[in-house]
């Protein structure tokens, strides 16, 4: 079948050269033209089912066919006519049923059909086809430009992209292809004025000088003949010129020309239905041929049975209905073990803020959630969940709630209507005060009317999306070491492996097992550490792996291969303040460390680490104040165990080792931790 699809319209246009030079018999000529009025019809209807021009790309190359075909009838309707003197019974029918037998009746209407086809038809839809060519061409960057927006964002994957810009491209060839197109129609409605002048030319001719007719008998013969002739060539044109008109005022197929034309022209079966039905209403008319009609028409609706269109379509949209009827629940035990899961990322939203998450609304928080997925990959290495959206009725009035395997981890407000605007001179500006969620900082909920005026007063206003949207950012940060699970894991050594496949064998499952490389991960994400670099992690921790096992030595050699990034994200303006501990101070440090089931822990004295750790706030309090950010450095081996101990008290303080520091050109010293109590040697 497909064959013969691939091999129809090429096997058409040779018939139809051949037409230009070979006589054909009156019979077979009735049967062609019947044909071109039947296809021209459905072409007609076919644009108008289709919902948009590249569901219909290949009309541009049918166009350039059909017009050939019907000039190739031109052609044989001539040959017989001139020297028959008979060119079939549907040209004659035309020539004398249909106007009367009158030739200056015939040459009206034949003229009435020239000016609306040629005057008003083509030449608008030539005009149309010429604008919308420069327009859509016109517009190609600006299409680009929002799609490659949309993937950056992650609004759409890769496929999507692609076949965005696909669809951009096909809608460019279709416009650029129909205002040449368009050229055809009008050639075609200005040869079709000079075919029948040279005919009636011609036929006087032929009957007068050659036949010895007289001019009465020459005009009854000929003259007829080739007005018919004309009419029945124009009714085809006519059609396929409305046809062009609705298809540009409403782009190229994978397959080739004649595959698509097929396909495209009998996808649908009501348009072949309709096409059919109306050639064997044509067998209505008295005197005109049955057969061929019936034969064209039969066809279209023997073709029809055939197309899957409209049935595809039909149950396409009872699935639509039957999967927006609610499901009656399921008491199977697996679905409601799926029921009963957890997930792992949840937020939750009071009734009156819903229309965040409605589209019709101009809602457009799920939009960001999905790009901030893109954005927190490409920052620290990990691809979150999914996030789970649900209202809650138990919530206070414009409260959302971001949960964490089910447990309440952050909470902010977001009402309808206003915008947080946040800077010191919000007094005099009505609203509801409050504290900006992630850092802190004084604001102000605000009607969202007086942005504008909170603008001008120098305050930094922010709508309730990206507030949210921020807030959820944070809360995936500090926890995305809970969010990394032993999948994730096993998700980013197959991505690892496709480009260093050595890597990853000679690290999983030969040295580790994917649950301590999960630990070791999770505890640089718990450190503010990215996982991006996945290849220098894993070497790093494969050659460690071979000499201990050790969690705190496994994590210790991953910060050295990443030092340099390590570092970078704690820079300011290229230079590192540091805080570090007396030498004496660290030194019993080293002395105090105990291995514990997580690692090494500190064995401090309660009065002892309550004042390194004051002394640590007050340094980091004072650097932050003059816009620094700061870290505190000591030896590798007490690093992992200070952590632990700043970690409650002080989390967003990172620790460094010294080895951490090679590299670093620019070091600035904040202070260093002496605690009162330790005794001074002489």
């Amino acid at each position: 079948m497909n064959r013969l699809t691939q091999l129809a319209v090429p096997v058409g246009i040779v018939g139809v050269i051949i037409m230009l030079v070979v006589p054909l018999p009156a019979v077979v000529l009735d049967l062609l033209i019947a044909t071109n009025i039947t296809v021209a019809l459905l072409v007609l209807l076919t644009t108008m089912f289709v919902h948009k021009p590249v569901d219909f790309s290949s009309f541009p190359a049918l166009v350039l066919v059909l017009t050939l075909f019907r000039l190739a009838l031109n052609v044989s309707a001539t040959r017989l006519v001139l020297l028959d003197g008979y060119a079939g019974k549907v040209i004659d029918t035309f020539g004398h049923f249909v106007v009367g037998g009158s030739l200056i009746v015939g040459l009206i209407v034949f003229a009435i059909l020239l000016v609306i086809q040629f005057v008003v038809i083509t030449n608008g839809a030539g005009r149309v086809a010429e604008v919308g060519a420069r327009f859509t061409l016109d517009a190609m960057p600006g299409k680009q430009m929002a799609i490659d927006a949309d993937l950056n964002s992650g609004l759409i994957d890769e496929d999507e992209a692609r076949r965005r810009r696909a669809e951009v491209h096909a809608e460019a060839d279709f416009y650029g292809s129909m205002d040449g197109s368009s050229k055809f129609v009008k050639g075609d409605a200005i040869a079709a004025i000079i075919i029948t002048v040279v005919n009636l030319i011609g036929g006087f001719g032929v009957g007068v000088m050659q036949k010895g007719m007289s001019f009465s008998e020459a005009v009854s013969t000929y003259s007829l003949l080739s007005v018919g002739d004309g009419l029945v060539s124009q009714v085809p044109a006519l059609l396929l010129s409305v046809a062009t008109g609705l298809i540009v005022t409403r782009a190229t197929g994978a397959n080739d020309m004649g595959s698509d034309i097929l396909r495209q022209m009998g996808a649908r079966k009501l348009p072949l239905r309709v096409a059919g039905g109306a050639a064997l209403a044509l067998c209505l008319i008295p005197d005109l041929p049955k057969l061929p009609f019936m034969i064209a028409g039969g066809l279209m609706i023997l073709a029809s049975t055939r197309a899957q269109g409209d049935d595809a379509e039909a149950v396409a949209a009872g699935a639509a209905e039957a999967g927006a009827a609610p499901a009656a629940p399921s008491e199977a035990p697996e679905d409601l073990a799926q029921e009963a899961q957890v997930d792992p990322l949840g937020l939750d939203l009071s009734p009156d803020i819903i229309d965040l998450v409605d589209p019709s609304a101009g809602g457009d928080l799920l939009q960001r959630v999905k790009a901030l997925r893109r954005k927190i990959a490409g920052e620290i290495g990990i691809v979150i969940p999914p996030m789970r959206t649900r209202d809650d009725i138990a919530l206070p009035m414009s409260t959302y709630v971001v949960k964490l395997f089910g447990v309440e981890v952050a909470r902010g407000q977001a009402p309808r209507g206003h915008v947080l605007a946040i800077g010191d001179n919000l007094a005099t500006m009505p609203g509801t005060p409050t504290r900006e969620p992630v850092f802190g900082l004084d604001g102000k909920w605000v009607p969202a009317e007086l942005r504008t005026q909170a603008e001008l007063g120098g305050a930094t206003v922010v709508d309730r999306t990206s507030v949210i949207t921020t807030h959820i950012s944070d809360v995936v940060t500090r926890h995305a070491a809970q969010l990394l699970g032993r999948e994730d894991v096993k998700l980013l050594t197959d991505v690892v492996k496709r480009s260093h496949p050595v890597v990853v064998d000679e690290l999983v499952p030969g040295q580790l097992s994917l649950g301590e490389l999960q630990r070791v991960l999770q505890t640089l994400l718990d450190e503010s550490v990215p996982i991006r670099d996945l290849v220098r992690i894993f070497e790093a921790v494969s050659l460690r792996a071979q000499t201990s096992k050790d969690l705190d030595g496994l994590v210790e050699s991953a910060r050295a291969a990443l030092a340099p990034a390590i570092v970078a994200q704690s820079a300011t303006n290229g230079t590192l303040h540091v805080i570090t501990f007396d030498p004496r101070l660290e030194q019993h440090l080293l002395e105090t460390m105990r291995p514990g089931e997580l690692g090494s822990v500190l064995g401090l004295d309660p009065d002892l680490g309550q004042s390194v750790l004051t002394q640590l706030g007050h340094l980091q309090h004072s650097a932050e104040e003059d816009a620094f950010h700061p870290v505190l450095v000591c030896a590798p081996q007490v690093r992992a165990a200070v952590r632990r101990l700043l970690r409650p008290s002080l989390p967003t303080l990172p620790v460094l080792s010294y080895s951490e520091l090679a590299g670093c050109s620019q070091i600035r010293a904040l202070g260093t931790v002496v605690p009162p109590t330790m005794a001074v040697p002489s």
